[in-house]
C-alpha cells in the first residue's frame, strides 16, 4: 500500500524528487501487471518493440507516451490494462555494431567465427541491451515488466520456426534463384521495404556499341556504366522504326569483347534515351525479365562487397564498383565510344540501415509466397474490422496489400533466427524442421549441413502480438490477451510490421492481432526537418526529463499531437519547445498549494447530496461533468491533443482563472460556516476530478498531489476509478450565468489594462442593455465580479451618457461602460489619442493616395496592389476604432 506523503507541498516543483520514488513505488505495489484469471474485461498493447542496440529518442517519446495514456486511462476505466513491452534482437543494425568494435580490435567476425561471434553479440545485447527500457521507466511508462519479451529468446524462436515450417508446408515459403536488392556494405539481401529511394543528382551516360558486320553503331543509356560489362544483349520496341532494321543483328560488347544480340521487347521504353537499352541480366530486375523471356545468359560482374568480380574483364578485377565506372568511362572514352554524357536526377535505392547504395542482385533467396497471405489481410481493412486513425493510412495499407510482392526473407548474416533447413550433401535431401534433426529423412546419415542464412527481422516481428503470450502452446495468457486492442506505431512500419502482424494473425490465430491502428505523427525540429544523428538537430528525451521532468515532456508531445499532424520542436531552445508542459506542471503545482490546505484534513466535509451550494460551486461541478465527458470522448476517438486541451482549460481556465478567485473570500473564512464548507467540498471534489481526468497526460504531479487530498477511494491514482459525470451537478442555468459574469469581468479588465489604470483603483461600470443572464450573475456573485474587475460600483442603464470613458460591447449586444473620469489623465490621454489619430489618418492618406494613382494600379505586381489594399484596410479599422475611443473621452 502506498504511504500517504507529507501534506505540504515544497515551495517550487522539482520533478527530480518526485518521479524516480513515485515510480518505485508503482512498480513495487504491483500496479502494472495484469493477471490473465482476472475477472476485468482485458485491454491490451503490446508495444512496438525498439531495437535492442536504440537508445530512447523523440520519436520513442511521443508513441510510447501515447501507449502509456492509453493504458493508464483504461487501467482507471477498470479495464485488465495489460502493456507488454520487449526489445527486437534488430539483426543488420546488432550485428552492424559488434562489428564495428570488432573493426577497432583490428578484427572482423570471420576471424572469430560464427559461434563466438554469436556469443560476443550475446554478451554485448545481456549488458546493455536492457538500456532502452529502463529510459521508458524515466518517461513514465506503466508496462508490465514482468513480460518483457525478446525475439530472440527461446520462446519466440520456436514461434518462428513453428511458422517458417507450416508455411514451408503449405507451399508458400520457397527457396529460389531471383533479382534481389543487396547491401555491399551489410553484405545481405534485403526486402523491398528495407530499401530507401532518394532522388539523386547523377548522370546518364550514352554510350556507342559497334554493329557487328559494320557499319554503325548502336547508342545506349545508362545511369551505371560499370555494369556493361555483363551485357548479353540490347533491347529496342518492336515499333520503333528508329530499329526496325537491326532487330535480328548483333553488336560488339566494347571491353568485354562480346557479340550480344538486338532483341525486340514490349518493356522497352521509346522515349528513355536513346530507345535502345542495355540488358544486363544479373544486375537489374527488369533485365532479368527480359532474359527470361528471350533465354538469354546471365554474366555477373560483381562481387558481393561491391567489387568487380571474374565475371568482369581481368582489367576491372578487383575495382571498387564507383572506381570500375571511372574506369569504364575513362576506356571507352579512349575508344570514342562514349556519345555523350547529361545531368540525370533519378532515384537510386539505399540500405536502410547502413545508408549504402544496394546493388540489384541475382541471388539464391528464401522467400514467402505473399499473395494468399496478403488476400484475407486486405478484406478485414474493407470490412471495417481493422481500422486506422487517420484513416488516409488505411488507403496507403490496401494499396500496398494490392501490389504486393513475394517477401525475401533470408538474410547473410550471423545474428537472428537460423533459418531451419538442413541439407544433406550425401543424397541432395533438404530437411525442413521443427527441431534439430539428428539425421537425413532422406538417407538416414547423420551429416547434415544448416542452411547458413538467418531470417529477416521481420520474420520475428511479425509474430509478436501472439508469439509474447506463449504461441504455439495454447497458455492461459494467449486466450485472455489476443487478439490486442490498440496498435501505436509510425507510418514507415506500416509495410515492415502492421500489414504483415494482421497477415500473420489471420494465418495463425484465426483474428486481426488488434482492430484498430493508431499512426502517429513524425516529431520534427522547428524547421519542419525529421530529427537526426546526421542533422545534429535531434533532441534527447532523457536531457528534456532531467530539466523539466517527464511530466512536461509527455504534456508538451501530447498537446502538439494532433491526429495525424507532425509535432515540431526546437532542439536549439529547449526551454521554448517544452514550455507548454513545464508551464502547466508548474501551474499545477502552485494552485494545489494554494488549494491543499483548505481541502485537507479530518474535517473537510464531503460532497453529499443536498448540501447548499453557491453559484460558483454549482458552475465549477458542472464544468468539471464536462470536462470529464470531453475528455473521455476525446480518447476513445484517439484525439489526445483535445483531451489534454480539456483537461487543461478546465483546470487551468475554469478551476484555476476563475472558481478559485471566486471561492478565496469563503476559504479564507470570509462567510459563513456553511458556505466555507461548500466551497471546501466543491474545490476537493474538483481537484481530485482535474487530478483523475489529468493524470494518464501527467502521471507524476497528478499522483503527487491526490495521495494528499482527503476521501481517497484508492490507494493510488494509477488504479483509481476514472470519473463519470453526475447527472445532478449538470447545471445549465449556472454555466449561462457564470459565462455572462467572466464576460462582463473580462471587458473590464480589457479596459483597465487598455488604459493602464492603477491595479488598486475601484472603477465605476454601468452596464447598459444587461440580459437576465448578466443580471442574475450580478444579483448572485456581485461582490466577487467587483473584487475581481475592481470595480468600487455597478450600475445599470443610468448616467452613462454623462460620463467620459471607455466602452465594450459584449456578445448579447449589451454595453459596459466603464467612466474614467479621476481615474487617469484625460487631458494627457486625449492628447495622446489625437496625435495617434492624426497619424493613423495621415498614413491612410498617403495608402489612398497611391491607391487612387491609376498608373501605380495599372504598373506595379499585383501582390504590391494587393499587399497595399490590405494596408489601407487595416489603417481605416485602426482609424475608425481609435476616433470612436477619442470621442468617448469627450
Amino acid at each position: 500500500m502506498m504511504k500517504a506523503p507529507a501534506l505540504e507541498l515544497s515551495p517550487v516543483y522539482d520533478p527530480s524528487q518526485i518521479e524516480s520514488p513515485l515510480y518505485r513505488r508503482w512498480e513495487s505495489a504491483g500496479y502494472f501487471r495484469a493477471d490473465a484469471r482476472s475477472a476485468r474485461e482485458p485491454y491490451v498493447i503490446v508495444i512496438p518493440p525498439p531495437n535492442v542496440t536504440g537508445v530512447l529518442h523523440m520519436g520513442h517519446a511521443l508513441n510510447n507516451t501515447l501507449q502509456d495514456l492509453l493504458i493508464r486511462w483504461q487501467r482507471m476505466r477498470g479495464r485488465a490494462a495489460l502493456w507488454v513491452p520487449g526489445t527486437d534482437h534488430a539483426g543488420i543494425a546488432t550485428q552492424n555494431v559488434v562489428e564495428r568494435q570488432l573493426a577497432q580490435e583490428g578484427k572482423s567476425r570471420w576471424d572469430l567465427g560464427r559461434e563466438a561471434f554469436e556469443q560476443r553479440v550475446w554478451s554485448w545485447v545481456q549488458e546493455t541491451g536492457g538500456v532502452i527500457l529502463e529510459q521508458l521507466k524515466a518517461l513514465g511508462c506503466s508496462c508490465d515488466w514482468s513480460r518483457a519479451r525478446f525475439t530472440l529468446e527461446p520462446q519466440l524462436s520456436r514461434a518462428v520456426r513453428e511458422v517458417f515450417v507450416r508455411l514451408y508446408e503449405k507451399g508458400l515459403v520457397y527457396r529460389g534463384r531471383y533479382m534481389i536488392h543487396w547491401c555491399p556494405r551489410c553484405l545481405t539481401a534485403l526486402s523491398d521495404e528495407e530499401v530507401e529511394h532518394q532522388e539523386v543528382q547523377g548522370k546518364l551516360y550514352y554510350l556507342r556499341y559497334p554493329l557487328e558486320g559494320g557499319p554503325g553503331q548502336v547508342v545506349v543509356a545508362t545511369t551505371r556504366p560499370e555494369t556493361m560489362l555483363g551485357d548479353t544483349a540490347v533491347a529496342v520496341h518492336r515499333d520503333d522504326e528508329r530499329y526496325r532494321g537491326l532487330i535480328g543483328r548483333t553488336a560488339r560488347l566494347p571491353l568485354a569483347e562480346r557479340v550480344i544480340p538486338i532483341i525486340a521487347d514490349e518493356s522497352v521504353d521509346p522515349a528513355f534515351g536513346t530507345g535502345a537499352v542495355k540488358v544486363t541480366p544479373a544486375h537489374d530486375p527488369s533485365d532479368f525479365r527480359i532474359a527470361q523471356r528471350h533465354g538469354l545468359p546471365e554474366v555477373d560482374v560483381m562481387n558481393p562487397d561491391g567489387t568487380m568480380g571474374a565475371g568482369a574483364p581481368p582489367a576491372f578485377q578487383g575495382l571498387d564498383r564507383f572506381e570500375a565506372r571511372k574506369a569504364v568511362l575513362h576506356a571507352l572514352s579512349g575508344r570514342g565510344l562514349v556519345e555523350r554524357v547529361q545531368d540525370h536526377v533519378h532515384a537510386v535505392g539505399h540500405c536502410y540501415r547502413c545508408a549504402a547504395v544496394v546493388e540489384p542482385r541475382l541471388s539464391e533467396q528464401w522467400f514467402v509466397r505473399m499473395a494468399p497471405l496478403a488476400a484475407p489481410a486486405l478484406q478485414v481493412y474493407r470490412d471495417g474490422i481493422v481500422r486506422f486513425v487517420p484513416e488516409r493510412w488505411g488507403g496507403v495499407y490496401a494499396h500496398w496489400l494490392e501490389n504486393i510482392r513475394d517477401w525475401c526473407i533470408s538474410r547473410q548474416l550471423w545474428w537472428g533466427h537460423r533459418i531451419p533447413v538442413w541439407y544433406c550433401d550425401a543424397c541432395g535431401h533438404q530437411t525442413v524442421s521443427r527441431t534439430d534433426p539428428a539425421s537425413c529423412e532422406g538417407c538416414g546419415r547423420a551429416e547434415l549441413r544448416q542452411d547458413p542464412d538467418v531470417l529477416d527481422t521481420w520474420f520475428s516481428s511479425w509474430l509478436w502480438p501472439f508469439s509474447v503470450f506463449g504461441w504455439p502452446e495454447d497458455s492461459e495468457d494467449l486466450r485472455t490477451f489476443y487478439p490486442t486492442h490498440t496498435l501505436v506505431t509510425g507510418s514507415e512500419i506500416i509495410f515492415f510490421w502492421v500489414a504483415r502482424m494482421i497477415m500473420a494473425g489471420l494465418e495463425f490465430m484465426g483474428d486481426v492481432p488488434f482492430r484498430d491502428v493508431y499512426i502517429n505523427g513524425t516529431v520534427r525540429d522547428h524547421l519542419g526537418r525529421r530529427m537526426s544523428k546526421s542533422l545534429g538537430n535531434g533532441i534527447d528525451p532523457l536531457e528534456v526529463i532531467g530539466l523539466f521532468g517527464a511530466d512536461a515532456l509527455r504534456y508538451t508531445a501530447i498537446s502538439k499531437a494532433a491526429t495525424g499532424v507532425d509535432i515540431h520542436l526546437n532542439y536549439q531552445n529547449l526551454g521554448e519547445a517544452f514550455a507548454p508542459g513545464r508551464n502547466f506542471t508548474n501551474k499545477i503545482w502552485n494552485a494545489a498549494r494554494f488549494a491543499l490546505p483548505h481541502i485537507t484534513g479530518d474535517d473537510v466535509p464531503r460532497l453529499e447530496p443536498g448540501m447548499p451550494l453557491e453559484f460558483g460551486d454549482r458552475w465549477i461541478l458542472s464544468r468539471l461533468n464536462a470536462a470529464v465527458r470531453d475528455v473521455t470522448d476525446a480518447l476513445s476517438r484517439y484525439r489526445f491533443h483535445d483531451a489534454a486541451g480539456a483537461g487543461y482549460r478546465f483546470f487551468w481556465g475554469e478551476l484555476c482563472d476563475w472558481y478559485l478567485e471566486l471561492a478565496k473570500p469563503r476559504l479564507y473564512g470570509d462567510a459563513t460556516a456553511e458556505s466555507r464548507a461548500a466551497a471546501r467540498a466543491a474545490l476537493r471534489t474538483a481537484f481530485d476530478g482535474a487530478m483523475k481526468i489529468l493524470h494518464p497526460v501527467l502521471p507524476f504531479v497528478t499522483e503527487e498531489i491526490w495521495l494528499r487530498l482527503p476521501h481517497r477511494a484508492a490507494e493510488s491514482l494509477v488504479v483509481a476509478a476514472w470519473p463519470e459525470p453526475d447527472p445532478a451537478w449538470d447545471d445549465a442555468r449556472a454555466e449561462a450565468h457564470m459565462a455572462a459574469l467572466q464576460e462582463v469581468v473580462s471587458a473590464v479588465r480589457a479596459i483597465r489594462a487598455e488604459y493602464n489604470v492603477a491595479p488598486g483603483e475601484g472603477l465605476e461600470v454601468w452596464i447598459r442593455g444587461a440580459g437576465d443572464d448578466v443580471r442574475a450573475a450580478l444579483a448572485q456573485a456581485g461582490a466577487e465580479a467587483r473584487r475581481l474587475a475592481g470595480v468600487a460600483r455597478w450600475s445599470f442603464d443610468h448616467g452613462a451618457e454623462r460620463k467620459e470613458g471607455a466602452t465594450a460591447v459584449l456578445s448579447s449586444g449589451a454595453e459596459v461602460f466603464v467612466s474614467l473620469r479621476g481615474v487617469i489623465d484625460l487631458t494627457r490621454e486625449r492628447a495622446r489619442l489625437d496625435a495617434k489619430v492624426g497619424e493613423i489618418e495621415g498614413r491612410l492618406r498617403t495608402a489612398e493616395s497611391r491607391l487612387g494613382d491609376p498608373a501605380f494600379v495599372e504598373r506595379a505586381p499585383a501582390e504590391v496592389v494587393e499587399r497595399e489594399r490590405e494596408r489601407a484596410k487595416a489603417l481605416r479599422e485602426q482609424f475608425q476604432t481609435l476616433a470612436r475611443k477619442r470621442e468617448a473621452l469627450g
